[in-house]
This record gives C-alpha cells, sequence and structure tokens, in this order.
C-alpha cells in the first residue's frame, strides 16, 4: 500500500518549482491532523468537549476542541517553516511567522480547524478544511493581507481531513482529487480512493430544511423539484444533512448529490466563508468533476474583500447544481421586476 507521504514524493514532478516545500507542508498538516484525531477519539474521556463562552470574530461560541484544533496546525505549519503566514476561521486576523526561513517561504495557509465542532459533544463526524495559495508579497518579507485575499482559481492546493467512523484526508493540488484512509493501528494515512470523481448527477440533497421559510425563492422552488415524483429523473431524491460541511461534501463526493447554504433573511449575505470552506472545497469538486457556485457564479472566481467574508454556497454534481441556478435565475429576475 502506498502512503500519503510516498504519493506526494511520488507526484513531486507535477511541481517542478516546489523543489520540496509543498511536500513538507502537506506533510506539516498531516501530522497536525493525526494529532486532532488522537484528541477527537478521546472527546467524552478528558476534559476537551463543549463551549469555551468565548466568541470568536463571527460572534459564534467557540467550542473548546476549535481552539485546541487550530493551535495544534498553527503549531505544525510554523515549525516545519514551509509557510509564512496562516488564516484561520478562529482568528479575528491573519498570523504571520517571523522566523526566518518562514518569511523566506513561498505559501500561506487558509483554514478551518474543526468544521463542525459543536457535533463532537453528539459524537457526530467532524472535520478540518485547509486551502493552500502562493504568497504574493516578496519572500523574505513579513506576510501581507493580500496573500490571504486571493481568488480560488489562484489555490495550489485544498484538501480536508473527515474525522468519522475512519479518519480520512482528502486533497488536491489541481492533478485529480485522493484520498487516504488512517490505520489507527500504525498512525499511517493509506492511498484508499485515487482520483476520486463525483456523478454528474444525484439523488442526495443536503440542506437545513428548517430555514425553509428564509430561503430564497430560487431554493424554495427546487427543493419542490427535488420532492416531487418524477421516475424519469429519479426524483424524489433523497434528503442528507448531517450539519458539518466536511461530512456532508464527502457523502455526496462518493455518491453524488448537492450541499447548499443559501442566503436566508437572517443572513442575506450566506453563512459559510469563502477562503475557509467554500474556495477549498469548490477547488476539489471542480477536481473531481463537480460544480461550485454562489447561485449565480463560480465560487473560484469571486474575488474576496475580507478575511472573514461569506457567501451563499452550492456545490455537488453538475446537473443538480445547474438546475438550482437556473431556477436562482429565474426567480431572482421575477422578484427583481416585481
Amino acid at each position: 500500500m502506498i502512503t500519503l507521504g510516498e504519493y506526494i514524493i511520488e507526484k513531486q514532478h507535477q511541481f517542478p518549482d516546489a523543489t520540496g516545500e509543498l511536500t513538507q507542508l502537506l506533510g506539516a498538516i498531516r501530522l497536525a491532523a493525526k494529532v486532532v484525531n488522537r484528541e477527537i477519539n478521546k472527546a467524552g474521556l478528558v476534559d476537551i468537549i463543549g463551549a469555551t463562552g468565548v466568541e470568536n470574530v463571527q460572534g459564534e461560541v467557540q467550542q473548546k476542541l476549535d481552539l485546541y484544533a487550530n493551535e495544534k496546525f498553527k503549531a505544525a505549519l510554523e515549525a516545519r517553516g514551509e509557510v509564512c503566514g496562516v488564516a484561520s476561521e478562529e482568528e479575528d486576523e491573519f498570523v504571520s511567522f517571523d522566523s526566518a526561513r518562514s518569511i523566506d517561504s513561498k505559501y500561506v495557509v487558509l483554514m478551518d480547524p474543526l468544521d463542525g465542532s459543536s457535533n463532537i459533544d453528539v459524537n457526530v463526524s467532524v472535520g478540518t478544511i485547509f486551502s493552500i495559495y502562493k504568497r504574493i508579497s516578496p519572500c523574505g518579507t513579513p506576510a501581507v493581507l493580500e496573500d490571504f485575499l486571493q481568488p480560488g482559481y489562484r489555490q495550489v492546493a485544498a484538501g480536508y481531513v473527515v474525522y468519522g467512523s475512519s479518519t480520512m484526508l482528502v486533497y488536491t493540488t489541481g492533478h485529480g482529487v485522493h484520498g487516504f484512509t488512517c490505520d489507527p493501528s500504525l498512525g499511517v494515512f493509506y492511498l484508499s480512493h485515487e482520483n476520486m470523481t463525483i456523478p454528474d448527477d444525484g439523488v442526495i440533497y443536503s440542506i437545513n430544511e428548517g430555514n425553509y421559510l428564509k430561503f430564497p425563492t430560487g431554493v424554495k422552488k427546487y427543493l419542490k423539484y427535488c420532492q416531487e415524483i418524477e421516475p424519469e429523473t429519479n426524483r424524489p431524491y433523497t434528503s442528507r444533512y448531517i450539519g458539518s460541511l466536511v461530512s456532508d461534501f464527502h457523502r455526496n463526493l462518493l455518491k453524488g448529490g448537492i450541499y447548499i447554504y443559501p442566503s436566508t433573511a437572517s443572513a442575506p449575505k450566506g453563512k459559510l466563508r469563502l477562503l475557509y470552506e467554500c474556495n477549498p472545497m469548490a477547488f476539489l469538486i471542480e477536481q473531481a468533476g463537480g460544480k461550485a457556485s454562489d447561485g449565480f457564479t463560480r465560487i473560484m472566481d469571486i474575488e474576496p474583500e475580507e478575511l472573514h467574508q461569506r457567501i451563499p454556497f452550492f456545490c455537488g454534481s453538475t446537473h443538480m447544481v445547474e438546475t438550482v441556478e437556473g431556477m436562482m435565475r429565474e426567480y431572482s429576475s421575477n422578484e427583481r421586476s416585481d
């Protein structure tokens, strides 16, 4: 079996100018993921579940494991010296690494250290999401905000770790999507899913239907479409929603489906973060043959304006995303004309 480290080294020829830095960087993410996975597996046995009582910059109450994961990933990335800074969903501002080796490095990392962390309390799958860019500022100088405010199409690599019945690390460097499953007896990630692809169509839709009354008309119409009986198109579709983006995305990637987190009356700009969640997932889904949109525009073409920018998110099988985009355009234009 091929390990994650062996596979990354084997594919180094795809990045002739990387000279090993990207390999080391992915190795740091792998190490931090194993440390976080160990603590998640002890949740309930040690005092690491529950809220801290502190709110992050988005006004969300941080979980103890949010902060733990954030610190472990930062420490692993700084120790290797292959990134000049990180931006995290759990940090108000980006963090610059100022050691001599770090400021000479060419990469920055954006991350959601523990997506769906409130699910830890009830033993439901959670995950880590990461996104890697080449810096814009000159090497040898501290990282600047512009290094992080880059559109998704400039990503060098992206991926996620899903901590579930088994722990998997899935990543892309723009040459397909590859999954590695951790052997818990050895603590080693082995290649288990090479060149993962998502079906063009699916029968699963993932959305928090409890917010139905707050959804745009186009989304409401699409949900009714999903629930109609039409055997020729395999409808009605099946509703599956875990509440952890990584878990819902991973299931739909393997089985085919669509994940939707639209704008609502109470969150008109959407809820998911463009830089920490939507861009990396969009890179992955496109590399797997799917599509990601805000309902009107390709996610990876959106120019970021701030670190914690929120947007609506439609992601999954191409035909399903295109169908809901059509309804968004149709009913959005109707609402404007009214």
